[in-house]
């Protein structure tokens, strides 16, 4: 159940190459200084709006794929919400899908399967991180959707050693560069602050090189960001399309009478 609950909140998301690459401003970068630039760009984001597509596939042959849409917020306060609306493993659609709305330090999460674990009837369950304790299984949980964003999904693009443009292109109606390689997991995963780096080593531990795609823009932003990654006979290609940056973002706690309490003796850490 703990997987669920973690999945559902880190969609709550995402060099040495010398080709040279689309002008940014009046300045030729290589496709590396492209990445490193936009990476610095990123640090300056205050919210962004993203499409989230998610397509994978086990060894067995068994595919399944997520479709939603993301807000984030860091300032003033840091805020998200994640909507699943498309949600299907093995040919079977999740009923509902799958939102969670990261606000006031408390996390609220709509999904069928929990509402029947936990009995409640109502459509949302919160969980705050105040009230969490030294419970620190839960409490890893709700700072993980915290650790999953623009700058971390960046940061790790510029370990790459193959970077290269590939050609200019247009993603939702903004004219980008296209930039493809690969960068190794585990050195990636090294430039990230220490709390994300505990949080991604484990989920990417069985992929050794990602293979990425990056569109970025002529402010230096990324327009969409794709990985694509093997192991063990699994697949899966995952892409965040960003619709905007540094916009006033409405993002607000379900209506308080639609709102249940997570029980004490939930099975969250299962």
């Amino acid at each position: 159940m703990r997987r669920l609950l973690v999945a559902a909140a880190l969609i709550a998301a995402a060099g040495c190459g010398t080709t040279t690459a689309q002008p940014l401003g009046e300045v030729q970068l290589s496709a590396a200084d492209a990445l490193a630039q936009t990476a610095q760009k990123a640090e300056d984001v205050t919210s962004y709006a993203a499409d989230i597509v998610v397509d994978f596939s086990d060894p067995k042959g068994s595919t399944g794929n997520v479709r939603g849409t993301m807000l984030l917020q860091q300032k003033p306060t840091l805020a998200s919400d994640i909507n699943l609306s498309q949600v299907s493993f093995a040919g079977q659609p999740l009923p509902g899908g799958v939102r969670a709305i990261l606000v006031d330090e408390t996390a609220y999460l709509k999904l069928d399967v929990l509402k029947q674990l936990t009995g409640t009837t109502k459509p949302w369950v919160k969980v705050g991180l105040s009230e969490v304790g030294d419970d620190a299984s839960v409490r890893q949980f709700l700072s993980q959707a915290q650790q999953i964003d623009l700058k971390s999904s960046v940061a790790l693009l510029t370990a790459s050693k193959d970077v290269k443009a590939v050609g200019n292109e247009t993603v939702g109606n903004v004219q980008t560069t296209h930039y493809a390689g690969t960068f190794p997991v585990a050195e990636a995963v090294k430039l990230l602050p220490k709390e994300s780096q505990d949080a991604l080593s484990g989920q990417l531990s069985a992929v050794k090189d990602m293979k990425f795609d990056a569109w970025i823009d002529d402010q230096g932003l990324p327009r969409k960001i794709q990985l694509n990654g093997a192991a063990e006979g699994a697949t899966f290609t995952a892409a965040l399309l960003f619709t905007s940056f540094n916009e006033q973002l409405s993002i607000d706690a379900p209506p308080a009478d639609q709102v249940g309490e997570m029980p004490k003796n939930a099975p969250v850490t299962e």
